[in-house]
């Protein structure tokens, strides 16, 4: 059976065609850019855009299971930006899905559609969406996220996963910012309590991806269904930051500021970067305040009780690859 993984290309997108390669699955990407690390593998590159109903059926067409990684990431910018390639591109996605008889389709979602700026401690998968968001990002996120959960039914078998703040070899997000924003001495601690978040490991994101379109069936117990993904393992914010930091060889956060302080810089950058039509991210915006001092962690007993997820490395042992894939890139 060929499955169909658009977002290949990405840091999520080739662990997951990594695993799938290694199950012996023949394994077709679909993205705007072909990928050379994808040649070196062998992966079926089809190009195209999200938002082109005709390139995502080509690309669907002869696929068994469709993994929907691919959408635009970032805190800042217009909504239409964010809008067309995470919501419309969702729709068509599912549309090529119904329209070639695919029955697996397994999305990739974010804790984020559910964040409303306080404190989650230990929440699973009944937490409710916000009323409000406070970026694109997610708020798109979360629409796509129900039309997936609304397109489950007896022809088309769909689930989402929510894995968060994914690290490991290879990450073009997460690390480089924390470590170019360490660097230059732009990264503060914000406010004086410790809070707890907990994180996913690459390769363990990829296994529940696959895990999940190994259960997913119409009418199986996990259609339609949302579950977080994580290591399981919450740590204070900042002791986490610092051991990715570590395992970079770039310096610790040690210096902190008052939340008030974080809002008000955040809202400062972000007015001036509307005032002057300035597309670029802001140093700080309030979103980034509101995660940073915030906690994330979750109950993940539904995605190991009806995934049968696990996360084979640990923090510890996920650290470790993280250096030598640092050293010897």
């Amino acid at each position: 059976m060929k499955a169909l993984v658009t977002g290949g290309g990405g840091f999520l997108g080739q662990a997951i065609v990594r695993g799938l390669l290694k199950r012996g699955t023949q394994v077709r990407n679909f993205s705007r850019h072909t990928h050379d690390a994808l040649h070196a593998l062998g992966v079926e590159q089809v190009r195209g855009d999200l938002v082109d109903p005709a390139a995502v059926g080509a690309a669907v067409q002869g696929c068994g299971v469709v993994f929907h990684v691919a959408a635009k990431p970032g805190i800042w910018g217009n909504y239409a930006d964010y809008h067309r390639p995470n919501v419309t591109g969702t729709q068509n996605v599912i549309a090529a899905c119904r329209q070639h008889g695919v029955r697996r389709l397994v999305y990739t979602s974010s804790p984020s559609v559910v964040f409303d700026g306080r404190d989650m401690e230990g929440v699973d998968e009944s937490v409710p969406y916000p009323a409000r968001y406070h970026a694109h990002y997610p708020r798109t996120k979360a629409l796509a996220e129900q039309l997936v959960r609304a397109a489950n039914d007896a022809q088309l078998a769909t689930v989402s996963l929510r894995p968060h703040l994914i690290w490991g070899p290879g990450d073009p997000h997460l690390l480089p910012r924390l470590v170019a924003r360490a660097q230059a001495g732009q990264l503060r601690r914000i406010g004086a309590r410790p809070k707890l978040i907990d994180t996913v490991y690459v390769d363990n994101a990829a296994d529940a991806h696959m895990l999940a379109a190994d259960r997913l069936a119409p009418g199986s117990p996990i259609a339609g269904k949302v579950y977080f993904i994580s290591q399981g393992e919450p740590l204070p914010m900042w002791e986490m930051v610092n051991r990715l930091l570590q395992a970079a060889g770039a310096p610790c956060v040690t210096r902190a500021i008052p939340l008030w302080l974080a809002m008000a810089l955040a809202w400062g950058f972000e007015t001036m970067h509307r005032l002057t039509n300035n597309p670029r991210e802001p140093r700080l915006t309030r979103f980034v305040v509101h995660e940073l001092s915030t906690a994330h962690w979750f109950d993940i007993s539904a995605a190991r009780r009806d995934l049968g997820f696990s996360p084979a490395i640990s923090i510890t042992e996920g650290l470790e690859l993280l250096r030598n894939g640092l050293k010897n890139p």
